[in-house]
């Protein structure tokens, strides 16, 4: 896992062939992924949970840098 480090902040690691999808509904938002997608959200979650990484610290997830076309952004964010 890479670690964090004030200057470059969090570096996500991604898994190659990764595809994950996400949609916001009535009932909540849905998530859905490959094994790739799936290891690679471990990753950044594991990654945000460093003792290191200050809170207030996010991660934008979208269609233009991670998520399939037609996919609502995701923000995950450590409190």
């Amino acid at each position: 896992m890479p670690k964090y480090s004030s200057n470059g902040g969090v570096k996500l690691d991604w898994v190659n062939g990764f595809e994950i999808r996400s949609n916001v509904s009535e009932n909540g938002m849905v998530i859905k992924a490959n094994k790739e997608g799936l290891l690679s959200l471990a990753n950044h979650l594991t990654n945000l949970a460093q003792a290191d990484v200050p809170l207030g610290t996010h991660i934008h997830l979208d269609s233009l840098n991670s998520l399939e076309d037609g996919s609502d952004n995701i923000i995950i964010e450590k409190t």
